[in-house]
């Protein structure tokens, strides 16, 4: 799970947003169109890391289609300290980034 977690959260494009996800449902399970609207991302950005993280089992959902409740999976809730360790890392880089872009890079060098 160590792996997995980490590789999604901090190896890969997406992972602010996921991490943003997981934080927003880890207490109180939401479906898509909630979890779109308090985080003001487009419905099908949080579908596409939905089903990402579903496929990872990091997450379960209740129900189907648009109703369908997210919550953290029994998997996750068990490495939940694995997921406050990333997250505390997140929050300790610069403008909350996991990784540095490209730009970044070219814009620190000058």
């Amino acid at each position: 799970m160590k792996n997995i977690l980490y590789w999604l959260l901090c190896g890969t494009r997406g992972g602010m947003t996921r991490t943003r996800i997981l934080e927003l449902i880890k207490d109180n399970p939401k479906n898509a169109n909630k979890i779109a609207g308090v985080l003001s991302l487009d419905y099908k950005t949080v579908r596409h890391h939905l089903d990402m993280m579903l496929k990872h089992r990091l997450i379960i959902n209740t129900g189907n289609g648009y109703g369908a409740i997210y919550s953290l999976s029994e998997e996750l809730q068990a490495n939940m300290h694995v997921f406050d360790d990333i997250c505390s890392k997140i929050k300790k880089t610069d403008k909350g980034t996991l990784y540095k872009t490209r730009e970044t890079n070219e814009m620190e060098m000058r």
